[in-house]
C-alpha cells in the first residue's frame, strides 16, 4: 500500500499536476488552475497548439512541451526526470478532465510507482456535464467513452453492456454518431436517450427522447460539434423492459445481429441468449434444418 500526502512539503521531489480545462467557454477555467499553470515548471499538453490558445487567454507563460499517443513513452522519462530533480508539471488535454477518455494512465502510474505526488484538480467534464442535465442522472452511472469504430466490435461491446442498470455515457465524433446512434438503436431499442453536444457553447443543445427518435432526426439532419450520448439502463438479466427483438421471428432477429457486423455463429449464440432457448433451435430454424 502507498499513502500520498499531496501537500505535505518535499522540497526534494516535484509533483505531477492534472489540471481540467474549458470544454467550450472559456469562464469555466477555475481560479487555482490558471495560477497553477503559471506556476508549474513545464505544462505537458495534449495538443501544444490548443493550449497555448488557451495559455495566451489567461497570460499563463509557463514553458510547454507535448505529451499525446504518439510519443508517450519518450516524454515519459523526461517527465520523471523533471519530477524527481524537484519541478512541479502540469498535464493537460485539448478540453476538460485528463485521463478521462485522454491520454495519460502511464505517467500517472509511473509517478505512482515513483513515490512522486498525484494532485488532480476538479474541473469541466463533458460526461458529468451532459449527465447532470440529461434527465437520467441522479444515482449510478457507467462512463464508457468512445465505442470501437469497427461495427463487429462494437457490436459486441454493445450486448455486453446490456446488462448495465445504470445510465451509459458514451463519446462521439460527429461524422460517426448516425452509425452509432442506430447500431444502439438495433441492440436497445426503445431505451431512453439524450444525445448532448456543443456544451457551454453557443450553440449548446439537448435532444432527448429514445434511440430510435434520435436516429430518425440524424437521419434527416446534420450534427456538428463535440456529442455525449446517454443512454438509459437495461435490467439486470440484460433482458430490455420491452425487448427489441419482442416483433422478429427468429430469422430476423439473428440477421438483425449480422446487420450489425457479427458473423452469423455470434449471431445465432446470442439470439439464442436473448430468448432463452438452445443455440441448436435457433441454427436449425435459421438454416431451415428440420
Amino acid at each position: 500500500m502507498k499513502q500520498q500526502k499531496s501537500f505535505q512539503k518535499q522540497d526534494e521531489i516535484g509533483s505531477l499536476y492534472l489540471i481540467p480545462t474549458p470544454i467550450g467557454n472559456l469562464e469555466d477555467m477555475t481560479f487555482r488552475a490558471v495560477r497553477l499553470l503559471n506556476e508549474v515548471d513545464t505544462i505537458f499538453a495534449e495538443d501544444t497548439r490548443q493550449t497555448r490558445k488557451l495559455c495566451t487567454h489567461f497570460d499563463i507563460t509557463a514553458p510547454m512541451d507535448s505529451y499525446h499517443e504518439h510519443n508517450k513513452e519518450i516524454k515519459e522519462e523526461k517527465m520523471i526526470a523533471l519530477m524527481l530533480q524537484g519541478k512541479n508539471i502540469a498535464l493537460v488535454s485539448d478540453a476538460g478532465m485528463p485521463l478521462l477518455s485522454d491520454p495519460g494512465r502511464e505517467i500517472v502510474q509511473r509517478c505512482i510507482k515513483e513515490n512522486v505526488p498525484v494532485i488532480p484538480l476538479p474541473g469541466a467534464n463533458a460526461a458529468l456535464t451532459s449527465l447532470s442535465a440529461s434527465g437520467l442522472g441522479g444515482g449510478p452511472f457507467y462512463f464508457y467513452g468512445f465505442l470501437p469504430r469497427k461495427k463487429k466490435e462494437r457490436g459486441l461491446v454493445l450486448e455486453e453492456l446490456s446488462y448495465m442498470e445504470a445510465p451509459l455515457i458514451f463519446y462521439e465524433a460527429p461524422h460517426r454518431l448516425k452509425e452509432t446512434v442506430k447500431h444502439a438503436a438495433e441492440v436497445w431499442g426503445e431505451r431512453k436517450a439524450v444525445l448532448a453536444r456543443e456544451l457551454t457553447k453557443k450553440y449548446e443543445e439537448f435532444l432527448r427522447g429514445t434511440l430510435p427518435e434520435i436516429k430518425d432526426y440524424l437521419d434527416v439532419n446534420q450534427i456538428k460539434g463535440e456529442c455525449c450520448l446517454i443512454v438509459e439502463g437495461g435490467s439486470a438479466d440484460g433482458q430490455e423492459k420491452t425487448p427489441w427483438w419482442e416483433e422478429f421471428d427468429i430469422s430476423s432477429h439473428v440477421n438483425a445481429y449480422m446487420k450489425g457486423g457479427m458473423s452469423s455463429k455470434e449471431a445465432i449464440k446470442l439470439a439464442a441468449k436473448d430468448r432463452g432457448v438452445p443455440k441448436r433451435e435457433v441454427y436449425a430454424v435459421y438454416h431451415e434444418i428440420e
